[in-house]
């Protein structure tokens, strides 16, 4: 089905029909309901990229994330949908699972279909990409990968505070004996939440003792972390998880081995997915304020005219929520 063929059903010129699809309002709208009907009844598809080849306006944006399975990412890429889709614009969404080699090929990918702005939410970001990128001459929001290029945003999060106030917390309840979950630790973001725990405990008393697990990002990326942990001889007080994604999963092996949270070992969490509010129990964590994050994806990307420019850089300072994963440290006596 051709754009030839909805402009002979709806008795016009292909160009009318071009303007009825690109939203020009020169058209009468009895015309332009006689084209959308005639689109709908020969079931039209009009190809947006050839469009954009043509000279057309892109009205796609593209999103990169590192894992789309993480209720993190899919949170942001919802909220950026949602703006998108107000405004008449797509939103084209790929992963990478965390590998710097397919990062490379999304992102070329993205810059062949001409999308009109790009946001690079991952946590693999190489200096060669942030250099193309920086060429590209289209809006580039980044995630927790600095530049000073003019046409880039970035997103950046206070994640020592954060894990300061983690740490902190169980700190204050009794916990001498502490672990980290964590996976890609040789990557910024994920790498900068172990360090910051790592930092952070050892600066308490040197009685304090600290041991960190990676393996991949998910819930059984977590139970397999909480398996390593309890078979290794250490037994931590409380398990700090560098995200909820993984927590879950730390929570369901400390379940299946017979272990009470908080009673024997307290967990918590990172980034407050929606699913922490429904584990059994509830999952401590560090609130990251994933609609605002998106928000603002999309405002940089598609910038309002009629608004003043917007800042080029957000800093999010987390703050910590407490739920009833997380307690006192158990008595010597009861340990198992």
């Amino acid at each position: 089905m051709s754009l030839k063929d909805v402009a002979e059903r709806a008795g016009v010129s292909s160009a009318t029909v071009s303007r009825v699809l690109n939203k020009n309002n020169v058209v009468r709208n009895a015309t332009r309901l006689r084209v959308m009907k005639a689109v709908e009844e020969l079931n039209y598809h009009p190809n947006l990229h050839a469009r954009t080849l043509a000279g057309g306006k892109s009205r796609t944006l593209g999103m990169i994330v590192s894992n789309l399975e993480n209720p993190f990412f899919f949170d942001i890429f919802r909220t950026v949908e949602n703006d998108a889709h107000a405004q008449g614009y797509e939103v084209v969404v790929a992963h990478t699972e965390y590998r710097p080699e397919q990062l490379a090929a999304r992102v070329r990918n993205m810059l062949e279909r001409r999308v009109a702005g790009l946001a690079v939410i991952v946590s693999e970001m190489t200096p060669e990409l942030t250099l193309e990128l920086a060429g590209s001459r289209i809006p580039v929001v980044f995630y927790d990968a600095a530049t000073p290029h003019s046409s880039i945003f970035n997103i950046h999060v206070n994640y020592r505070r954060g894990m300061e106030r983690i740490v902190n917390y169980l700190h204050s309840l009794g916990h001498h004996r502490l672990a980290f979950v964590g996976h890609h630790s040789t990557l910024g973001p994920t790498g900068e939440r172990e360090q910051c725990f790592i930092e952070t405990v050892s600066h308490f008393a040197s009685s304090s003792e600290w041991r960190t697990v990676a393996t991949q990002d998910g819930p059984e990326g977590g139970r397999q972390a909480a398996r390593e942990l309890l078979t290794s001889g250490f037994r931590p007080t409380a398990i700090v998880c560098v995200n909820d994604f993984m927590a879950l999963g730390v929570l369901r092996e400390l379940r299946d081995q017979g272990l009470r949270v908080f009673e024997d070992v307290s967990v918590t969490g990172f980034d407050n997915i929606k699913l922490s509010e429904f584990s059994y129990p509830r999952l401590t964590t560090v609130d990251i304020p994933r609609e605002r994050i998106g928000h603002f994806v999309f405002q940089r990307l598609v910038p309002d005219p009629t608004r003043r420019p917007e800042a080029r850089d957000i800093l999010l300072d987390p703050e910590l929520v407490l739920r009833e994963s997380a307690g006192p440290v158990p008595d010597a006596s009861s340990r198992k």
